[in-house]
């Protein structure tokens, strides 16, 4: 799935593509994704004007002149293709596609899910805080309410992992499971510690961490997955610069190597692969 940086890297591409265009055509291929597309989608894109674009956690919010929003969401497997003026269209944009709209000087803006975990809907701009998707989120990990007096308190009293906690959204907007075992490795927090048995300097570090984690895959353009590429059509980097997800077995950048490194351990917690150097992310017990 698309964490933060990927979703940032689309909505930016989408700004620089798109921001301040008109829609002269809108084409809806289907009903809906994860829920039904609004009544009407089509006509209520064509002839809008996009203003601007913001990122809130994984959600992408396209403003429209007309007083309303339009969310995306590219769930498990969905990714946006752009075009320019006189560029060729994607081939076969039928199959997958089940929205696109091009603007008056020729750009193009496609959405494709093959497994139809996203969603899109339609909403007044006023309203974007409020809207049942939106309004439970916590503070966004790059903004100026995530701290560490925040995350002591959203952690307080939560006897769940450190892991599962950092994956809740509303103590922290838009992490996954790739960022949340980077940032835990980064900040020398073993994945199993209890959320509420962290001290003041843990939690310090943490918000250091997911903050420096999340702005080098960002500019990174995002980590590639399966199905995760770029607007452009282009790979994300930053599964290069991985230290410890998806590097089961072999040595962490802290570690000097020998016989002291036994490698990174992989675990399942909540459902979900977790990634840590047991050398350098020790539980409680043993500190």
């Amino acid at each position: 799935m698309p964490e933060l940086p990927e979703v940032e890297t689309v909505m930016r591409g989408m700004r620089l593509h798109l921001e301040g265009q008109v829609i002269a055509r809108a084409t809806v291929r289907r009903d809906g994704l994860r829920f039904p597309f609004p009544e009407r989608l089509a006509a209520r894109l064509t002839g809008a004007r996009i203003v601007d674009f913001r990122r809130r956690a994984k959600y992408i919010l396209m403003r429209l002149d007309r007083g309303e929003t339009l969310l995306l969401h590219l769930g498990m497997s969905g990714r946006v293709l752009l075009s320019g003026p006189g560029d060729a269209p994607p081939p076969d944009p039928a199959r997958h596609e089940h929205l696109a709209f091009e603007t008056e000087s020729g750009a193009r803006f496609g959405l494709i899910d093959p497994r139809r975990f996203g969603a899109v809907d339609l909403m007044p701009t006023a309203d974007e805080d409020r809207h049942r998707l939106l309004a439970r989120l916590g503070p966004e990990p790059l903004g100026n309410q995530f701290s560490q007096r925040w995350l002591h308190k959203a952690l307080a009293g939560r006897r769940t992992s450190i892991k599962a906690a950092l994956l809740d959204q509303a103590v922290v907007a838009g992490l996954g499971n790739i960022y949340v075992s980077e940032s835990l490795f980064r900040a020398s927090i073993h994945p199993a510690r209890l959320a509420c048995a962290l001290d003041e300097r843990e939690e310090a570090a943490l918000v250091r961490a997911v903050r420096a984690v999340l702005r080098e895959a960002i500019a990174a353009g995002g980590s590639s997955l399966r199905d995760y590429v770029r607007p452009d059509g282009e790979l994300g980097y930053f599964q290069h610069a991985w230290r410890v997800y998806g590097r089961a077995g072999q040595g962490c950048p802290e570690c000097p190597g020998g016989a002291a490194c036994a490698g990174v351990v992989r675990i399942v917690q909540v459902g979900r692969a977790t990634f840590f150097c047991p050398r350098t992310q020790i539980p409680d017990d043993e500190e």
